[in-house]
């Protein structure tokens, strides 16, 4: 399908994000001391993030696919948001960290509808808006200090979103496509810590992947009848900065 296309598209991009990001990094001067020593003996600490994303759905067609005479296929674009949150570390031990990051996503995700005619197919577009609340839980390793102000980072973990702008409860309206309130993802992350007299600044990539099926299952609505489940699925670039 187009929308995996476009995935790996993002995922190109975002190779490229990485190998400039190296680049800069190592092109970047020592500080000439070690910024913020006492820091990195600190318990806990804490910050604030501010990112942008990408996210769109994982398609699986219902056997009502097949059979369909008019619905030709089913896509999901990549759409933007803005994520806001905020950092609670707790330190775990030398290069491991405990990350809770609460806070709030604003984001849409698309699915477009080729609806096949006689003379030309035609395209309908279905556009979700959410506002998530997120409350995800990492396990962050980290390497040891290099160039006197920079580390290198890794973080997995899972994350439980609320979406206060979720249709599920409109019962009157059987003709819409609704989607659950709830949704539990897996997440990857990378990243590095620059150091800097006083702040840390994190520029951080990363990957979630929606785990249940965020779908109502609602036979009365011809797009939703076609459509088995719907899995989220959301890449971010942060700045995170912490103290």
């Amino acid at each position: 399908m187009h929308s995996i296309n476009i995935w790996n598209m993002l995922n190109v991009h975002s190779r490229k994000i990485v190998l400039v990001l190296f680049a800069l990094l190592f092109c970047l001067p020592s500080f000439g001391q070690q910024n913020m020593i006492k820091h990195d003996k600190k318990r806990i600490h804490f910050g604030i993030l501010m990112g942008l994303n990408s996210s769109r759905f994982t398609v699986a067609h219902s056997a009502n696919f097949i059979n369909h005479n008019s619905i030709k296929s089913v896509e999901s674009p990549n759409s933007l948001g803005f994520n806001l949150a905020i950092v609670s570390n707790l330190k775990l031990a030398r290069h491991w960290d405990l990350r809770f990051i609460p806070g709030i996503s604003f984001n849409e995700k698309k699915l477009r509808f080729v609806i096949q005619n006689a003379d030309q197919d035609s395209i309908v577009n279905n556009t979700i808006e959410s506002i998530l609340i997120s409350a995800p839980l990492g396990i962050k390793y980290k390497s040891d200090r290099f160039n006197d102000n920079f580390r290198f980072y890794v973080l997995s973990g899972a994350k439980f979103d609320f979406d206060l702008a979720s249709n599920s409860k409109r019962r009157k309206a059987n003709d819409i496509m609704k989607l659950k309130p709830f949704d539990i993802a897996a997440e990857f992350a990378f990243g590095f810590e620059i150091y800097f007299p006083l702040f840390i600044l994190k520029p951080e990539i990363k990957f979630s992947q929606g785990l249940n099926n965020v779908l109502v299952p609602n036979e009365n609505n011809v797009y939703s009848s076609v459509i088995e489940n719907l899995r989220s699925r959301m890449i971010s670039f942060s700045l995170q900065f912490e103290g």
